[in-house]
């Protein structure tokens, strides 16, 4: 005989950045397991120190981290969280990014412009990433970018189930607020089974989050109208879908999006804008200062919880696609 048999038994663990710890311990909680303990803090020139108080040697290691404001100061804290565990042996290192940073930029729209969501998947992969567990990408060409599996989360069953069970659906339009989201639209209505409208809006190239809205494709006068983005960041574009909505008679307006990065003008935006509702998932943590009565905010830790344990258990991750269609 020759060689070693050994009878060890595989391991999950669960490490999280200081990104958005609360997501972490939900997600463990659903697992029934917990966050490994971790040594973190920041030197006096802003070098991050990172270091786990547990072996990971022989684990499937699963980070978790959200790429949420200061935004480069998370990204680099994952990348170098991943360092550690290829450098402690474990056996596999799974990157749970609820939200990816720079998924806007995932093409090159003018001449000299970077591609910032594949230099992102191309840091991950050299770090030693090994796979991707993903919420919502802005594109799902992104998915592309990075050189092994990639787990593609939909919040589309949370949300939509969430609105479908609060508002009267046969008076409920479903809305894009640009045409790029008209295929996430469509999910949206197959679900609820409402009809669909557009905002039509054009963006100035030369000026960040400048928006007008011009028209609106469909019929919301008397509707309860659902706005369905992927993300809000200040604010300015579904505020102003909003407000033609109601300029053409909606009768009521409620927005979804799966991440709210609700930087900037976003607080005053929201709270000034008629929308009855704004309704996120928690992928981000919620400014302090948007804890306003009209914000519900929805957990996705079950969801990624399911997909953790089906990448653990050699499961299939598409059966929980098939269930949330």
């Amino acid at each position: 005989m020759t060689g070693i048999k050994t009878t060890g038994e595989k391991k999950l663990m669960l490490f999280s950045g200081r990104a958005h710890p609360e997501l972490a311990e939900e997600v463990a909680q659903q697992l029934g397991i917990g966050v490994v303990p971790t040594k973190a803090f920041d030197f006096a020139n802003g070098e991050i120190y990172v270091r786990f108080q547990e072996s990971a040697r022989g684990a499937d290691s699963f980070l978790i981290q959200s790429h949420t404001t200061p935004i480069n100061k998370w990204i680099m804290e994952q990348l170098i969280m991943i360092d550690a565990l290829k450098r402690a042996s474990a056996r596999s290192i799974t990157v749970i990014v609820p939200s990816y940073g720079y998924a806007r930029q995932d093409k090159k729209h003018r001449g000299r412009e970077p591609i910032s969501a594949r230099l992102l998947a191309d840091l991950l992969r050299t770090a030693g990433a090994d796979r991707i567990l993903t919420v919502d990408l802005h594109t799902d060409q992104i998915q592309g970018f990075f050189d092994g599996p990639v787990d593609h989360l939909s919040a589309l069953p949370l949300l939509a189930d969430y609105v479908g069970g609060k508002v009267d659906r046969d008076k409920l339009t479903v809305v894009s607020p640009d045409a790029g989201r008209v295929r996430v639209a469509d999910r949206w209505c197959d679900r609820l089974g409402a009809p669909l409208a557009i905002v039509h809006k054009r963006r100035d190239k030369d000026v960040a989050n400048q928006v007008t809205v011009h028209e609106v494709v469909g019929d919301v006068a008397g509707r309860v109208c659902v706005l369905v983005d992927d993300m809000i960041d200040t604010g300015g574009t579904i505020c102003a879908a909003a407000d033609a909505l109601y300029a053409h008679g909606a009768e009521d307006v409620i927005v979804t999006a799966t991440h709210g990065i609700l930087s900037g003008p976003a607080a005053e935006r929201l709270r000034d804008s008629k929308v009855s509702e704004f309704v996120f998932t928690n992928t981000l943590p919620t400014p302090g200062e948007l804890e306003l009565g009209k914000i519900t905010v929805l957990s996705m830790a079950p969801t990624i919880a399911r997909a953790v344990r089906e990448v653990f258990e050699d499961g299939s991750v598409t059966s929980l696609f098939d269930e949330q269609s």
